[in-house]
């Protein structure tokens, strides 16, 4: 059918006959009517567009149903050659409920999925005993979209339901793509490129018809109009012939001898009724006449320049697009070989990581909060929700990897990339779908690796004051289900680790203000699962707030929990050996002033973003806050409302953010 949309890729079809069978999945108008343009616009060069080049447009199938397609060796093979199979996945993400308890919420289904048997498949896998962690199934769709909630048995382990779900259920399918159609009536298999090949042909027949079509109705109207207007020239003689004609053929015949007409011309004059004698009738003929003959003229330009033909191809696909384009729905997530190199895809920009006390995580261009001046009350940085507080932010690369490191001493890995993006307000996604951590398992300290040679081990310490020194190395390769990375005494809990070199130095901060700073090399080498050495000695009461490595041309930057700040050159606390009771940091002012919640390692000239435990976050200059002495409390480095506590600190190195 000569229809504008490319319904084969864009509807998709599916069927089976004697010998044979097609499974053409449906794809979004956007992407096809992008390639198909790119193609017009390199119809010079046709024989050497790529697949690759076309994929840059038609990312894959997108499916009415949305869900997530693994992986694009599978689509690629398809394109390439008209064959492949691609796997599909339901949108499944895992939401945290009171007391410890987990749900599954279902939002998206592959394609051609049936929820009924789906539900139905779930139960009675249930009653069988191979889901023995849930507690709860029910379909709670309505008018505003499809809601399948699974609720988990107190302490389950989410993910591990999640991929049985994906094992056992239609919640994972594989789509067959086989891009069978009839080419002048034969059965062909189409790879992507020669399917849109075949569309653009079929257009440019369907066009070049219409325009010879069109022109020939032009021109047969152009002839009776020429006929009506050298009639009008003589209407008074043409209204005597008529007249004097003793009937309507020998009218006819006198006007076609008399005024060197056609018979069609002739007729058309003696069809013509008096009401168009009137002066406005005749304008209107006149300029229906030079619309005609405009017409013509654009028609036998057109169909005299094929490339003229391409570029109207071009405008309706474009008008297509602008009119009944939307969004992807499909979501494509990379291969899990790693054979699909996402980063081509994702640009490398700083961001901001926060994650919160019930474990919720999100990152956000650090472009989005803008740098203010000191003890500002900032933006809202993240809507916590009731009894949930920011935990932890860090700045980082979307390229670059993230090691988790938990209060149970272990560590999980992933991309930044991987962390889903949100808006500045959002409060994210829980960490349960990031990374597959236990349900009484939390997040205490994150290291952004930008580059795995630029450093040489990772420093750890507890919060009761315990290091160790551990080869980076041995964290290049993480499992998804994590590995110990210090065994911890009961009742400690891992707290920061920081990237060295073997050489540097390290400070460490306590709550109550004390600090001490002593060389890397007091450390010695360990294994993963050692339990490490004492850093420093601790007061009773008394617990660590923070450790950072030591830059000679730094400050040490220390902050309180009710927002005072302040910087303190480096040289003033003197090199010592480790596991000693260290200097005073800061003023005995706990009271007033609060404990020390994060002791940094700054520049003058970075930046530097707090974020409070209500999910306000300020971002301002280092050079803005005042450079103290050891016994001095320090500046207002965020305005708090009442009962509001700085949580976090993270630190923009403006170096990184060049490269």
């Amino acid at each position: 059918m000569p229809a504008r949309v490319p319904n084969l890729l864009v509807n998709g079809a599916s069927g089976i006959a004697v010998g044979m069978a097609t499974n053409i999945p449906p794809h979004n108008l956007g992407e096809i009517c992008d390639a198909l343009v790119y193609m017009i616009e390199h119809w010079d060069r046709l024989d050497e567009v790529t697949v690759q080049e076309l994929m840059r447009f038609i990312k894959g199938p997108d499916f009415p149903t949305a869900a997530r397609i693994l992986g694009q060796e599978g689509i690629k093979q398809a394109y390439a050659t008209g064959r492949g199979t691609i796997t599909v996945r339901a949108r499944a993400e895992i939401e945290e409920l009171p007391g410890n308890r987990r749900r599954i919420v279902i939002t998206e289904l592959p394609y051609q999925v049936n929820k009924a048997s789906l539900v139905e498949k779930i139960a009675e896998l249930v009653r069988n005993g191979r889901l023995d962690q849930i507690a709860d199934l029910r379909d709670e769709s309505d008018r505003h979209g499809m809601r399948i909630v699974i609720e988990l048995k107190r302490g389950a382990f989410a993910n591990k339901v999640r991929n049985q779900l994906f094992k056992y259920t239609q919640l994972q399918v594989t789509y067959g793509v086989n891009m069978l159609a009839l080419v002048d009536g034969v059965p062909r298999v189409l790879p992507l490129k020669q399917a849109l090949w075949h569309y653009l042909q079929h257009r440019i027949d369907v066009i070049t018809r219409r325009s010879h079509f069109d022109l020939k109705k032009a021109r047969a109207r152009e002839h009776v109009l020429e006929g009506l207007l050298k009639a009008l020239e003589h209407v008074d003689a043409v209204i005597e012939t008529i007249r004097q004609s003793p009937s309507a053929d020998a009218a006819m015949t006198a006007l076609m001898s008399r005024f060197e007409l056609t018979d069609v011309q002739a007729r058309a004059i003696l069809d013509l009724q008096l009401r168009r004698l009137a002066a406005l009738e005749r304008q209107k003929l006149l300029e229906e006449y030079r619309e005609v003959r405009a017409q013509i003229a654009y028609l036998t330009d057109l169909l005299a320049h094929p490339a003229k033909v391409r570029q109207l191809i071009r405008e309706e696909l474009e008008e297509l697009k602008v009119r009944y384009g939307d969004e992807r729905r499909t979501e494509i997530l990379p291969d899990a070989d790693g054979s699909f190199d996402e980063e081509d895809l994702i640009p490398n920009i700083p961001v901001l990581v926060s994650i919160t006390s019930r474990g919720y995580i999100k990152r956000t261009p650090a472009r989005v909060f803008r740098t203010q001046r000191r003890g500002g009350r900032g933006v809202m940085g993240m809507t916590t929700g009731d009894h949930d507080q920011v935990m932890h932010v860090f700045a980082a690369y979307t390229h670059d990897d993230v090691l988790f490191f938990t209060n149970r001493g272990k560590v999980y890995q992933v991309r930044a990339y991987d962390i889903p993006d949100a808006g500045r307000t959002a409060r994210g996604t829980p960490l349960v779908n990031v990374i597959n951590i236990a349900p009484d398992e939390t997040v205490t300290a994150a290291v952004p690796i930008h580059n795995w040679k630029a450093a040489d081990y990772l420093v750890m310490l507890t919060r009761k004051g315990r290091i160790k020194r551990v080869d980076l190395s041995e964290f290049k390769s993480v499992r998804a289900s994590g590995l110990i990375a210090v065994t911890l005494e009961k009742g400690d809990e891992l707290g920061w680790v920081k990237l060295t070199h073997g050489h540097d130095e390290l400070i460490i901060v306590t709550e109550r203000g004390q600090a001490i700073r002593f060389p890397e090399a007091d450390i010695r080498p360990m294994g993963r699962t050692a339990a490490g050495v004492w850093a420093i000695k601790l007061e009773p009461g008394d617990q660590v707030a923070g450790m950072d490595v030591v830059r000679p041309d730094g400050d040490v930057l220390i902050v309180t929990a009710r927002g005072f700040g302040k910087r303190v050159a480096v040289k003033e606390f003197p090199v010592q050996g480790r596991y000693g009771k260290g200097v005073r940091a800061i003023a005995k002012a706990v009271e007033r002033i609060g404990p020390v919640v994060a002791a940094r390692v700054v520049h003058a000239d970075g930046e530097v973003t707090f974020i409070s435990a209500n999910g306000v976050l300020i971002r301002t200059r280092v050079a803005q806050i005042s450079r103290m002495g050891r016994n001095a409390r320090g500046v207002r480095v965020m305005d708090l409302k009442d009962g509001d506590v700085v949580a976090g600190v993270a630190v923009l190195n403006t170096a990184r953010a060049s490269a």
